[in-house]
């Protein structure tokens, strides 16, 4: 339980932050950006590992890089789902996919420590 508001909250403060940066993802509050990482999480629970077992044969054609377009369209599909969250495009979603994960390994590697 407690790990699971680590990982959410986490997520989150990474989406905050990909929000600032200027790449085609917008949140218009800090309520929508907290509705997007619940959301994104509930996504990445239930619909992401049906869409990764149907993908393994171009993933394994693309030697896993398909992955990052699945984490894409997760948060593409976030930005559909919730209002005040806009993503640009599939290339935004995917950018703010790498950002996200580079801040949630960081932000996960510190708490541990």
């Amino acid at each position: 339980m407690i790990r699971g508001l680590w990982v959410w909250a986490i997520t989150a403060l990474g989406l905050a932050v990909i929000a600032h940066l200027n790449i085609g993802i917008h949140a218009t509050s800090a309520v929508s950006v907290i509705i997007a990482a619940l959301a994104l999480g509930l996504l990445n629970t239930f619909i992401r590992p049906i869409l990764r077992l149907i993908a393994i044969p171009i993933t394994f054609l693309t030697l896993g890089l398909f992955g990052w377009m699945i984490n894409g369209l997760m948060l593409w599909l976030v930005s559909w789902l919730v209002p005040g969250f806009h993503v640009a495009g599939l290339l935004a979603a995917v950018l703010g996919s790498v950002i996200l994960a580079i801040i949630s390994g960081v932000m996960h590697w510190m708490v541990r420590r």
